[in-house]
């Protein structure tokens, strides 16, 4: 090599040896953004943009990973990202960054189509829902993530109280594992429709009354929503583990009240 290519040589520092032997869990890049297609369950397509976490392992011997190569594998798909080429990007990462573990998570907000209880006015509801997928030795693992806002009644506040009980808006967060397609709008179903109420972007004084009364029908401490949740995580046989989280944020404390439930299918048959 002469003197003129040694100079426009550019030294490659993430590939020189490490000599404190210590491996690194996961390195990588956090809250890029990027845009992204979703379809749902109607058929339709939602184009949205969403949060990137993407990580990999990194070996006790080497003193860094190539951090462009991430930017890269997002920007080498499609200009949008879809769900069904998300385990795709997992086996690109894994086999451009020369790592045998990663984990990409994709975090967007959802939206859906719902009519009020009495009026049927017509209105977008929006859940925050992550993707979050893991590969090891080239074998995937899937978990979806949904965030739904529901409405609580106390129950205690309903049986000792003359006149109404207090309420609050409530966000039952089910972290589910997959090994089959299920429909973000499965999930967001499943949660609503054991809480006290479901929530509405858009209500009329109708639509109002009743959700008022319903909510006062149906009173749920914070401990009943997430058992009511997983009595129908636990008979959903395409998710074969779960995590289901109540945060009720009260109304008459300056605090939150909080259950969470987990349960890995496979460990408890």
């Amino acid at each position: 090599m002469n003197a003129a290519q040694n100079k426009d040589k550019i030294a490659d520092v993430q590939n020189l040896a490490d000599t404190r032997h210590i491996a690194i869990n996961r390195v990588g890049i956090k809250s890029i953004r990027h845009p992204v297609r979703v379809r749902d369950r109607s058929g339709g397509v939602q184009h949205t943009v969403a949060v990137f976490n993407m990580y990999v392992n990194l070996p006790h011997n080497f003193k860094g990973t190539h951090m462009s190569r991430f930017v890269e594998i997002l920007n080498t798909n499609e200009r949008e990202i879809s769900i069904e080429n998300f385990p795709a990007m997992l086996h690109q990462m894994a086999e451009k960054l020369e790592a045998e573990t990663g984990h990409i998570e994709m975090n967007f907000p959802y939206f859906i189509r719902k009519a009020a209880p009495v009026s049927g006015v017509q209105s977008l509801m929006d859940y925050d829902v992550t993707l979050i997928g893991e590969i090891s030795q080239g074998k995937i693992v899937s978990q979806v993530k949904v965030v739904v806002p529901v409405t609580s009644l106390c129950p205690c506040s309903k049986k000792i109280s003359e006149r109404g009980a207090h309420n609050q808006r409530s966000h039952v967060t089910v972290t589910a594992s997959i090994d089959q397609l299920v429909w973000i709008e499965e999930i967001v179903r499943l949660v609503e429709e054991v809480a006290s109420c479901e929530l509405y972007s858009l209500l009329k004084r109708p639509d109002e009354k009743y959700v008022t009364e319903h909510a006062y029908d149906n009173p749920k401490f914070v401990e009943d929503m997430v058992r009511d949740v997983a009595a129908r995580l636990n008979a959903e046989p395409r998710i074969y583990a779960y995590t289901v989280e109540s945060e009720n944020f009260e109304s008459i404390h300056n605090h939150s009240a909080y259950a969470m439930i987990e349960n890995d299918k496979n460990q408890t048959a």
